[in-house]
Parts: C-alpha cells; structure tokens; sequence
C-alpha cells in the first residue's frame, strides 16, 4: 500500500488532501482532519470546547467533543452522504483542537471561550464547535456577534433556555435569554425547534413544539425555518437533545417525544440557502451513551453543517 497513509491527522500533506486511515485506527481528528494550531488558509476550523459545568442534570458532556470526532471517524474518504462529494476537496478544514479551560475558575470560562473563539474568526474561518454543554453557546454567540452583528439563532434543542439570568450564571439553561436582552440574537428573526417543555418566557422567539415537529414533515419543517429567518445571517445551535431519548441517549437532560435523526437529518440537509455563520453541537455525554448512538448522530450533524458549507463554499 504504498500510497496510503495512517494518522492524516498528522501526515496530511494539504489542508484539502484525503485520507486513508482505516476507520478503526489512526489519530482521531474530527473527520482525519490535519490537527493544528495554525489558521492559514483554513476555510473552516472544527474546535471542542469540553466543558460541562453549567449542567443542571447528568454531567459528562465534558468528553462529547473527543467522543465525537471518535465517531466522525466512521465517514471514511468516499463523498459524503446526501452530498455526494468530497466535503475537503475545495474546502479546507482543520481541527484546532479544544479550549483551554481553568476548571477550578468556571467564572473565567465565558471570557477564555470569547477570546479564543475571536482568534479563530478573525482568521476569516467559519467555525464549527463540539460540546461541551449548552452554556458555551453564549461566549460563542457573542464572538460572532462582534463580527456579524445581531444573529438569527436557529436552536435544535428539547429545551429553550431562556429561564432567568442576571448576566453572571453559569447555566446551560438560560444563555438565550441574556443573548436577546444583550441584543446578540434577533428574536424575531429567530426560531426553536422541537421543544418539549416550558419555560417562563418565550422572548418572541418562534417555537415549534415536539408535538407540531412530529406533524410535519422534513420539508415543511425547513420551509418554516428559512421563511422565518429570511436573508438573516445566522447562528445555528443543535442541542443532540432535541432528538428523542430513542436516538440520542448519552446526553444530560434527555426528554422523550422528540424526533428521530432521520427527520432532523433531513431538515437539516434542506437548509443550504440559510446563512450560516456559525454552528455548534452541544450536550453529547457518553457516560450515557449505548453504542455509540448518540455519538454517531452528533458527529452526522456535524457533517452535514460542513457539508453545507462545502456546498455554500463551492458556489462562490
């Protein structure tokens, strides 16, 4: 096998080069990406925050973001489905690696998340994050925010997180509502999909409830979404919790009723004209997990959010 390699995460001889690692060996990048620090000429940086203090039930979401690229390791190098193509061949991706976090300092984690989120951007990389729990949503909102200004936030969660916040919790709960009344996120412009509790205040924000989401189907559910958010630049955020315990067990605050990955899948594969500047996967707590179920659907969302940036990336 002369041509082939193992550890691309390391041997890659280009930003957009393929890899042929065995899908059970190598060094576990997200999707064999190169590891590096370096941000030249990287379109897009794939980065874990593993943080899980903000947790208000089961705590592990710390270790959802090397569980995830564990799982990414089952796309192997053929073009990736639905997209039928090699996500890197004209996109270059790299993964930064994880957060450096003071665990025994949780008040300095927004600060340290926003400041080395800022460095990534301003590198002109979009950028996609592995949770950790919801919370780091907030610092990451506010990094793009000071690019963007004010985003669509379109949130996949069971859960809205908007209960009260006075600016200095650490909460997986309540980061929505202090990012609309620090005017990060555009609540008009903004959209929760398969919620299936209730929380004090909606902010204006458009919900859409498990038991409407079940209704519906994939098509109508993306139609919803880009009609509502329109021309908005966006932020999107997938709590692996919007998906029913069935198919994502390994997370902190699981909730029944809520759709299968086939069907969110689907919506999300219909949201290319959606302008997307930014997107994370939050909430995957292994501890929990059978199988790797929880896993592999996480790392699938995270694939296909890069698989529309290749797409968006390729039309211009």
């Amino acid at each position: 096998m002369p041509s082939k390699t193992i550890d691309h995460a390391f041997t890659a001889t280009s930003l957009t080069s393929a890899a042929t690692d065995p899908t059970f060996a190598g060094a576990l990048s997200f999707m064999r990406r190169r590891f590096t620090k370096n941000l030249d000429g990287a379109d897009a940086v794939v980065w874990g925050i593993p943080f899980d203090a903000a947790t208000s039930n089961r705590p592990g979401a710390r270790f959802g973001p090397q569980t995830i690229r564990r799982a990414s390791a089952i796309f192997d190098n053929d073009p990736q489905y639905p997209f039928g193509r090699d996500l890197f061949s004209e996109m270059a991706v790299i993964d930064y690696g994880d957060c450096l976090l003071d665990y025994g300092n949780h008040q300095g984690t927004p600060d340290a998340i926003e400041a080395q989120a800022k460095t990534i951007l301003g590198a002109g990389a979009f950028l996609l994050t592995l949770g950790g729990d919801h919370f780091i949503t907030w610092p990451l909102l506010k990094a793009h925010a000071a690019l963007h200004g004010p985003l669509a936030l379109v949130q996949f969660d069971a859960h809205q997180d908007t209960w009260f916040d006075d600016n200095r919790r650490i909460d997986h709960g309540s980061f929505v509502a202090r990012a609309v009344r620090d005017g990060i996120i555009d609540p008009a412009r903004s959209i929760q999909i398969g919620i299936r509790t209730h929380a004090p205040e909606d902010f204006g924000i458009r919900l859409v409830y498990g038991h409407e989401l079940e209704e519906m189907t994939a098509a109508e559910v993306s139609k919803l979404i880009l009609d509502h958010v329109e021309d908005r630049p966006a932020y999107l955020t997938f709590d692996i919790d919007c998906l029913d315990p069935a198919f994502a067990p390994g997370t902190g605050t699981p909730v029944s009723g809520g759709p299968s990955s086939a069907k969110i899948l689907s919506v999300l594969r219909r949201l290319g004209r959606l302008d997307i500047r930014g997107a994370d996967v939050v909430e995957v707590a292994p501890a929990y997990d059978h199988a790797d179920i929880t896993a592999i659907a996480a790392a699938t969302v995270a694939m296909y959010m890069l698989g529309l940036r290749a797409e968006r990336h390729a039309t211009r």
